[in-house]
């Protein structure tokens, strides 16, 4: 029965790491499509999808597992994921991973 138990939480846990990528897939979604289609002068973003797309994947993931892991009660756990999601935040921050074309001035320019 122990086991039953322990693998339905796997299985959940699973689950909740896919739901968090697909959701940081989302949220990429529209820095995407500035970066790489509506560059500069024609010009693509390429660090928008090989770094950001990762980074916001990753991202997805470890926040659920968070979560997933405080509902659970496993305190220690939660702490560490968090920590890494916090090293993938500042590493998205100091490369600047979502960074997306630079804003038109509007007419005149």
């Amino acid at each position: 029965m122990d086991n039953r138990r322990e693998a339905i939480r796997g299985v959940a846990g699973c689950m909740v790491a896919a739901a968090g990528g697909a959701a940081g897939m989302l949220a990429w979604a529209p820095y995407g499509r500035h970066g790489i289609f509506d560059g500069f002068e024609g010009e693509s973003e390429w660090n928008v999808l090989l770094l950001g797309l990762p980074v916001m994947t990753l991202s997805g993931m470890t926040a659920g597992l968070a979560l997933f892991a405080l509902v659970q009660g496993k305190w220690r756990q939660a702490l560490g994921v968090a920590a890494l999601l916090a090293a993938l935040a500042g590493f998205g921050v100091a490369f600047d991973v979502l960074e997306g074309p630079p804003l038109s001035c509007g007419p005149g320019c």
